[in-house]
């Protein structure tokens, strides 16, 4: 046994949870401000600042006057700083997110004096599967952790492994962040407490000394520390204070022989607490919108723009990173945080929809302003729909779809427009002040294509593009002003809209590239000649060639695909009673399940040739609460209308599914059910840059119930069912048969004190009304792919990506009727299992692609577009080989890899 012990002082630092970000922030200055204080006044004193950078950044924002004082004692050794810029919650983010934080982390760390080479994940709540990788390919050795670690690790530290064999010697914190505190807690008493918790845990340390993490959460060590510990070191049991860094890399020295592969998720040594992933769905919906948005807007500006955006995009990039955090995404904090959080997420979208939408104008400015402009996000050519306004004509059948090369595709219209959008009676004294909403040119939000001014009447006709010629507001304010008083007491006002509807365009857009049409009426032979593989419904169902649905009398659907496998049953609801909290579900005792529905009615709502859609709505008596008992329901009902839209797309293999509510019941928790052919042993979910397979059950022996629900990302699979989805969801299958979708889980707390599924509080009962979304209505969409083959011969990730990504499409602003542009092509990736995670612009250096094999047997891409060269760079952007590229780049990348390249 050793005798040996280290203790390493630090704090965790939620930047916000039960109370908002600002509120924490003043304690973590005045924390921060000991921190300084005690290091300076004693040289043995070292800190570490919890492995995040946003902690450092923060203070100093508020004592810019320290920044010295910090990058002094990041140089001497004394304050470990970074790596991340934020402890976040890993599944409810995307792998590019954790790069990112990654790379905005050691950045800022460097401008301090450098990071703390260990990838310290202290308290999230499990751990990905590529989280190796992404370490590894960032140069790091080391990593350490607290959750999700199994029972097949004995001592203090195991060899983590990822999916494509990379490793990081991760040391294993089995008691928590915090295990020093108990041998501090009687400072008399120090040596005793440490021989005892020594002896304790002796067949953890073997013969490496004991780490003793001195720190919790929000709370500096007691500047008295260093004496404490110096005054009970002995030369039998020498005690050292270092940073975690030091302990990682100076004195653990046994050989690390224990092996784990794959993802963290167990809770035999701790809470992983995995109702976070259901609760407060709508920050897991804006982090999804804010990532996909920032993603388009690197890649159109990338390769589309002449502008360097980069600045607007560093901002919303940390904004995003700073929402991750493990209280922030996952809705574990009070309603005021939930709320910061959200609106934090929503403008860094706003900041990526503007550099996102300023690079599509600069390219609108060559297709004509009776036309669209398409830009297609991912480096694949794709033809898919657009939803465009149109002119209609009389006869709505002749419309057609003119591409820049002449060719014709067919158009369906969805809905019209009112043309009538104001009658009004007005004396002609007022007349100028109808004049008043005219802006210009503008009225209503469109154009004053022309006027009629007759005596007691005034028309105004708009369009969206105009074709009469100028129009002088000065000339028209004369003459009405003439007229009125030629005209004396009541007249008409009429302002009229052109006939316009609403139109699906199917379009061809080359890889990462743009595209242009116009919709205008088409002669019969064009219009006869543009067609596609049609889309059709009824009220029995729907079909598109490739996959069938069947619509049942409860409300459900059968679903067969386009190798024949049929899926029955799908869309059941299931609702039940949840007297949990934000960490964790809870069923009541008695609980009652709700799954059929009171009535049932089907509208067709398009019919195609584009798109078929028909609306499910399903009436079900769910009970508004929990009953003073939280063992048992409530007897108070209300009927809740769920409406389920179910659509095919002409071409596509899969069936969209969205779903809609009033939430009007607390303390519960909906879920989407689809049955499965015949029943499995596990799941594949996709997300964080690798497909994960798990078992029907979880690993447990701590004190929280291993319920079997999990998280996904990109899609799931269970058999022959693939759900793809819009944000990270929660899953489970059920029994084996039965793959399970969560809508909704309602709750009221933070943490309960009493909780059926876990033997302690999470956190303190304070209440969080606002995770109940009384009143919300509740939307979600999804998409099902079956397949008999499993998702990778249903090539799942592929079109995970196109279900995530629509097409960007923006109207022209040349001059009307001009010719429409060419087809351009961007950067374009071609290869089997391929996902592109990332194309940027790097100013001064190139354009950065960063790309995933996304299969255990590993893949080859080709990158093709305008460069001559690639150097592969590490996740940290430093340089590793460059090949001349003068007819494209070939990467041949192992299993589940992670490569990125910058191309010149």
């Amino acid at each position: 046994m050793s005798n040996n012990a280290v203790f390493v002082p630090h704090f965790h630092w939620d930047r916000e949870w039960y109370e908002p970000f600002q509120v924490f922030r003043h304690r973590l200055v005045a924390a921060l401000d000991t921190v300084l204080a005690t290091a300076e006044a004693d040289p043995d004193f070292r800190f570490t600042v919890d492995g995040q950078l946003a902690a450092v950044e923060d203070y100093l924002e508020m004592r810019p006057e320290n920044r010295d004082r910090v990058a002094a004692l990041v140089a001497s050794g004394r304050l470990a700083i970074g790596p991340w810029l934020i402890l976040l919650d890993e599944f409810l983010c995307s792998g590019e997110t954790i790069v990112r934080n990654l790379q905005l982390g050691w950045a800022a760390a460097a401008k301090l004096g450098g990071a703390m080479p260990i990838g310290y994940l202290p308290d999230m709540f499990g751990h990905v599967a590529q989280m190796p990788q992404i370490l590894a390919r960032a140069g790091f050795e080391h990593a350490a952790l607290w959750r999700g670690v199994p029972s097949s690790v004995q001592g203090h530290a195991f060899r983590w492994r990822g999916p494509d064999g990379s490793e990081v010697r991760t040391e294993f914190l089995f008691d928590g962040y915090d295990n020093g505190l108990d041998v501090l807690l009687v400072p008399d008493e120090i040596g005793r407490a440490l021989d005892e918790y020594a002896e304790m845990t002796a067949q953890r340390w073997g013969n490496d000394p004991v780490l003793a993490m001195a720190g919790t959460d929000h709370v500096a060590p007691d500047p008295r520390l260093a004496s404490w510990l110096r005054r009970d070191a002995t030369d039998e049991r020498p005690i050292t204070i270092a940073t975690l860094a030091e302990y990682v890399q100076e004195h653990a020295r046994d050989e690390v022989t224990t092996v784990v592969t794959g993802e963290l998720r167990s809770h035999v040594r701790g809470n992983i607490l995995p109702g976070v992933l259901s609760v407060r769905r709508p920050l897991k919906q804006r982090m999804a919108v804010a990532e996909r948005t920032i993603d388009h807007a690197e890649r159109v500006n990338a390769l589309w723009s002449a502008k360097d955006e980069s600045q607007f995009l560093a901002l919303a990039w940390h904004k995003i990173i700073e929402s991750t955090a493990h209280d922030s995404v996952v809705g574990s904090g009070t309603d005021e945080t939930a709320d910061q959080v959200e609106a934090r997420l929503a403008e860094a979208a706003h900041i990526a929809r503007a550099v996102r939408d300023g690079a599509l104008a600069e390219r609108a400015a060559a297709a004509p302003s009776d036309g669209y402009l398409v830009a297609n996000p991912l480096p694949i050519p794709r033809t898919t729909l657009v939803e465009v306004d149109v002119l209609t004509p009389q006869d709505e059948s002749a419309l057609v779809a003119t591409a820049a090369d002449g060719s014709t595709r067919p158009v369906q219209l969805t809905s019209l427009a009112p043309t009538v959008l104001g009658d009004e009676r007005v004396d002609a004294s007022q007349l100028e002040r109808v004049l008043r909403r005219i802006h210009r040119r503008e009225l209503f939000g469109r154009q004053i294509d022309r006027y009629e001014l007759t005596p007691g009447k005034l028309v105004f006709h708009l369009a969206e593009v105009p074709t009469s010629g100028p129009f002088d507001l000065m000339i028209l304010r004369r003459e009405v002003a003439a007229a009125a008083a030629a005209h004396p007491g009541e007249w008409t006002v009429l302002t009229l809209a052109e006939a316009r509807a609403t139109a699906l365009v199917p379009v061809d857009v080359p890889a990462s590239g743009l595209a242009s049409f116009r919709v205008e009426p088409g002669s019969a032979a064009e219009v006869a000649s543009a067609t596609v593989a049609s889309a059709t419904a009824t009220a029995r169902g729907l079909s598109n060639g490739l996959v069938s649905v069947e619509l049942n009398s409860d409300g459900t659907f059968d679903i067969t695909g386009a190798d024949g496998t049929v899926l029955r049953g799908v869309g059941r609801l299931v609702d039940g009673g949840d007297r949990g909290d934000s960490y964790n579900y809870g069923p009541p005792a008695k609980d009652v399940l709700v799954s059929d529905p009171t009535d049932v009615v089907v509208d067709v709502l398009e019919t195609g040739p584009l798109r078929a859609r028909v609306r499910i709505t399903r009436s079900y008596p769910l009970p508004t609460a929990l009953s003073d008992d939280r063992d048992v329901r409530g007897d108070e009902i209300v009927s809740t209308p769920v409406e389920t839209v179910v659509e095919v797309w002409a071409g596509e293999p899969f069936v969209r599914v969205s779903t809609s509510f009033l939430n009007r019941s607390a303390d519960h928790r909906l879920r989407w059910h689809a049955p499965l052919p015949s029943p499995v042993d596990g799941s594949a979910s996709c997300g964080q840059f690798s497909v994960t397979e798990r078992g029907l059950t979880a690993e447990g022996g701590w004190g929280e119930f291993p319920i079997p629900t999990f998280p996904a990302s990109s899609f799931v699979s269970a058999g022959a069912a693939t759900v793809l989805l819009d944000h990270a969801t929660e899953y489970e299958v059920v029994g084996g048969d039965e793959l399970a979708i969560t809508l909704l889980r309602a709750i009221g707390s933070i943490s309960v004190n009493i909780h059926p599924l876990r033997d302690e509080p999470a956190a303190s009962e304070i209440p969080a009304p606002g995770a109940q979304e009384l009143g919300v209505r509740i939307d979600n969409r999804f998409a099902l792919l079956p397949s008999a083959a499993g998702w990778q011969a249903a090539e799942a990730v592929a079109h995970a990506e196109a279900f995530r990504n629509d097409v960007l499409v923006t109207r022209g602003t040349g001059a009307a009727g001009g010719p429409l542009p060419e087809d351009g092509t961007g950067i374009r990736v071609d290869g089997a299992d391929i996902f592109v995670s990332s194309i940027r612009r790097i100013p001064d250096v190139g354009t950065e692609v960063r790309l995933v094999a996304m299969t255990s047997g590993g893949s080859t891409a080709r990158i093709s577009g305008s460069f001559t060269e690639g150097t592969t760079v590490d996740l940290l952007g430093r340089p590793l080989s460059s090949v001349p590229a003068p007819e494209g780049l070939e990467l041949t990348l192992g299993p589940w890899e992670i490569r990125s390249v910058v191309l010149r």
